[in-house]
C-alpha cells in the first residue's frame, strides 16, 4: 500500500504537463536548473531524453529528465540531467528520496551503468547531495560548462 508522503515517477503526460510547467525554483536558485519548459522542448527535439514527474501522492512535486546517450564511448552514457524540486516543496527532503528513486528506475531501464550529471558552479546543496549518493567530480566541463559528475555502477545501492 502506498503511502501519502512517498514519492512516485510518471512519464511528463497531458494529466500532468501544466503542473510541471508551473514548477519553479526558489529565490537564488535561477541559474542553477533550465526552466521545465526548456527541458520539454529539449527533450521534444532530442528523443533520447525522458522527461517525469515527479509526484507526492496526486500532487506535482518536481520534475527530472533523464535519457541514454550513445555518442559517448566506449558504450555511451546515462545522464540524469534535470532534477528540479519546486520550491514550494523544498525542504521536505523530496530531493533526497527522488534521486533514490531516479537511480533506482535508471538501474532498472538501462542495466547496471555509471550515472552522470552536471552540476552548475555555486550550487553546493546540489553538489553535496549527489556527493552523498556517491557521485564524483570527472574534471569534465558538460557543453554548457558544468562540473560533470559520475556514480560508478558498482556504487548503485543507495545509501541507508
Amino acid at each position: 500500500m502506498r503511502r501519502e508522503n512517498e514519492l512516485r515517477i510518471l512519464p511528463v503526460g497531458p494529466e500532468n504537463r501544466a503542473a510541471c510547467l508551473g514548477l519553479r525554483t526558489a529565490p537564488g536558485q535561477e541559474g542553477f536548473i533550465e526552466s521545465v519548459e526548456d527541458c520539454l522542448r529539449e527533450a521534444q527535439g532530442y528523443g533520447a531524453w525522458r522527461p517525469v514527474a515527479l509526484l507526492r501522492g496526486e500532487e506535482v512535486v518536481g520534475f527530472a529528465m533523464y535519457g541514454f546517450f550513445p555518442m559517448y564511448k566506449p558504450a555511451g552514457r546515462v545522464w540524469l540531467d534535470r532534477l528540479l524540486i519546486g520550491a514550494a516543496h523544498q525542504g521536505r527532503g523530496y530531493g533526497r528520496a527522488a534521486l533514490g528513486l531516479l537511480l533506482a528506475r535508471l538501474r532498472a531501464e538501462y542495466g547496471n551503468r555509471d550515472v552522470y550529471l552536471s552540476v552548475v558552479a555555486g550550487n553546493e546543496a546540489a553538489a553535496r547531495l549527489y556527493a552523498s549518493f556517491g557521485f564524483v567530480r570527472t574534471g569534465e566541463k558538460d557543453v554548457g560548462g558544468e562540473e560533470v559528475y559520475v556514480r560508478r555502477a558498482e556504487e548503485m545501492l543507495p545509501p541507508s
